[in-house]
C-alpha cells in the first residue's frame, strides 16, 4: 500500500460541499463532492453521543493550536477519495461550520461558527490538517482500516465486520438497524442493549439469523440487494417475546432472546398467566437473579439455579447441623436423614460439617421458605443427587 503525505490541505478544503445526513447520523460528502466521508466499513457518527463532548473538543482544540491526529484518505482514483480514519474529526468540523452544534465562549456563553467572531472563523477554517493519502488493494485497505486506532476509540466486532464485508448487504442493514431515527428503536430497546449508532441492533439481528455466526452470514450474503431474511427473523423474535411477556422488566434487555426463541416458541403460553408468575417472582425476596426468571418460566418452572435462589446463612446451617447431630447420635444413626434410611455403611456415619450441605425440606419452587424451619443438612452425594425433588 503507497502512501503520501499532504499537509497543506485546510479545514476550509475539506469542508466545501460538507453533507451531514440527520437521519442516519453521518457525514456524506466534502472536499467539494470528492470526498466521501463515511464510506459503508466506516462506523457512524459517535462524536454527538456523549452530549456533545468529543464534538466539541475538537473545535476547541483547533482553536487552541492543538493538532488533531493524523487523517487517511483511500484514494479510489485521481478525483474521488474516502476517509479511511479520521471521518468522527472530519464530521466534528464539517457539522460546526454548517452550525449543527454550538460551542461555548471564554465567558461561558454558546456560540455557533457563523456567529463567531471573524479571526476565530479565519483560524478554524485555515488550519491545516496532515492527511496521509493511501492507495491499495480492497484487501490492504481493509487490513489497515482494522489496525488503526488513533482516535482512542475501538472499533467494536461488528463494526470490523462491517468493515471487512461492506457492500449492498450492510448499506441495507446499517440503514434499517443503525438509523437511530427508526421509531422501532425504542421498543427494540427494551430487549436488546446498546445503541444503534454502534451497531448494536444490527449486531443482534445478525447474531440471531445466523445462530451466532455473524462473519459467515454477513460472507455469504455481502453482495445481497436485500435484508428480508434478517428483517422477518428478527421480527419473529421480538414479536414472540412481547406476546409472552406482556410486562416490561429492565432484566430484560440484553438477554439471549434469539436462544430462547429457538428453544420454545413452538410452545403454548398463556401470556397472562405468565405476567402472574413474573409478578409473584419479582416479589420474592429469596429470588436473586431476575434476569432468570424469564427462562426459567418458558422452560417450566423447573430449573431454580436460573433464579439464583438466596441460600440457607452460616448460622442457621450451624444451628440446624448442631440439633440434626445431636438427634442422630442420641438415635445411633447417621446425622443425613437419607443416609440413616439406607443399607450401607454410612447408615450410622456422622459427617462433619464441612462433608455437609442445607437443602430446604419443602423444595423452594413448591412454596418452601429459606428459614429455619425448612432447612436440613444432607451429605453432598445426597444433596447434590435430591434436585428439586
Amino acid at each position: 500500500m503507497k502512501t503520501i503525505l499532504k499537509i497543506n490541505i485546510t479545514v476550509k478544503e475539506i469542508c466545501e460541499g460538507f453533507v451531514y445526513n440527520e437521519l442516519e447520523g453521518k457525514g456524506l460528502f466534502g472536499l467539494s463532492g470528492k470526498l466521501t466521508i463515511q464510506p459503508e466499513y466506516q462506523r457512524n457518527y459517535i462524536y454527538a453521543s456523549d452530549g456533545g463532548k468529543r464534538e466539541i473538543a475538537v473545535i476547541e482544540s483547533v482553536l487552541k493550536g492543538y493538532p488533531i491526529g493524523l487523517i487517511y484518505f483511500n484514494k479510489v482514483d485521481e478525483e474521488k477519495f474516502e476517509v479511511l480514519d479520521g471521518q468522527q474529526r472530519i464530521t466534528s468540523l464539517g457539522r460546526f461550520v454548517t452550525d449543527k452544534f454550538a460551542i461555548k465562549d471564554e465567558n461561558g456563553l454558546e456560540q455557533y461558527f457563523t456567529g463567531m467572531a471573524l479571526d476565530k472563523q479565519r483560524k478554524i477554517l485555515g488550519t491545516k490538517l496532515l492527511i496521509y493519502e493511501c492507495e491499495g488493494t480492497e484487501s490492504e485497505i481493509k487490513e489497515w482500516f482494522k489496525t488503526i486506532n488513533i482516535v482512542g476509540i475501538p472499533l467494536n466486532n461488528q463494526e470490523l465486520l462491517n468493515a471487512v464485508y461492506s457492500g449492498p448487504f450492510v448499506t441495507l442493514g446499517k440503514a434499517e438497524f443503525s438509523n437511530s431515527q427508526n421509531a422501532n428503536i425504542q421498543k427494540w430497546s427494551a430487549y436488546i442493549k446498546g445503541s444503534a449508532n454502534r451497531q448494536h441492533f444490527w449486531e443482534r439481528a445478525l447474531d440471531w439469523v445466523s445462530k451466532g455466526n455473524i462473519g459467515d452470514y454477513m460472507s455469504r450474503h455481502r453482495y445481497d440487494n436485500n435484508i428480508t431474511e434478517v428483517k422477518t427473523y428478527f421480527n419473529s423474535v421480538i414479536d414472540w417475546v412481547s406476546s409472552v411477556f406482556i410486562d416490561v422488566e429492565n432484566e430484560m434487555r440484553g438477554l439471549e432472546w434469539g436462544r430462547l426463541y429457538e428453544t420454545y416458541h413452538k410452545e403454548a403460553y398463556d401470556p397472562a398467566k405468565v405476567s402472574v408468575k413474573v409478578q409473584k417472582l419479582y416479589g420474592d425476596p429469596y429470588v436473586k437473579n431476575r434476569k432468570g426468571i424469564f427462562e426459567y418460566i418458558l422452560g417450566g418452572s423447573t430449573d431454580t439455579k436460573l433464579l439464583n435462589v438466596r441460600v440457607f446463612d452460616e448460622a442457621t446451617k450451624k444451628s440446624v447441623y448442631a440439633s440434626q447431630t445431636k438427634a442422630a447420635k442420641a438415635k445411633g444413626k447417621s446425622n443425613c436423614p437419607d443416609c440413616a434410611m439406607g443399607h450401607d455403611a454410612n447408615k450410622s456415619k456422622i459427617w462433619g460439617f464441612n462433608e455437609m450441605e442445607a437443602d430446604h425440606v419443602s423444595a423452594w419452587s413448591k412454596g418452601g421458605e429459606t428459614t429455619a424451619k425448612n432447612c436440613e443438612m444432607l451429605c453432598i452425594r445426597h444433596n447434590r443427587a435430591k434436585g428439586n425433588r
